[in-house]
């Protein structure tokens, strides 16, 4: 079971559980806005997305302006997505960069 952040849901009561997949998708893009605004998520969180239980949920996502979703893709091993964001030039620029 996935540890849910309340900080995801600042508009709503923080879910129970995500058992539709309506849930996850809704959870997944939450994630992914958190995160490419610098809100990282546990090790636990990304170690359950990681599992094939949610390949669906993120396939079913599509946040294309997110670089956190594209991630998840490649960590699900699905197809690559067309990027429909931008990316700041300091951050290409950023030595760091290959080891995120």
């Amino acid at each position: 079971m996935i540890q849910i952040d309340g900080a995801l849901y600042p508009d709503r009561d923080i879910p129970q559980s995500l058992d539709t997949l309506e849930e996850q998708v809704d959870f997944i893009a939450r994630l992914c806005s958190a995160w490419d605004f610098g809100l990282l998520p546990e090790v636990e969180v990304v170690q359950e997305l990681c599992k094939p239980e949610w390949r669906q949920a993120i396939d079913s996502c599509r946040l294309l302006t997110s670089p956190t979703y594209h991630l998840l893709r490649k960590w699900q091993g699905l197809p690559p997505l067309p990027f429909l964001g931008s990316l700041p030039a300091y951050i290409l620029e950023d030595p760091n960069l290959e080891f995120i």
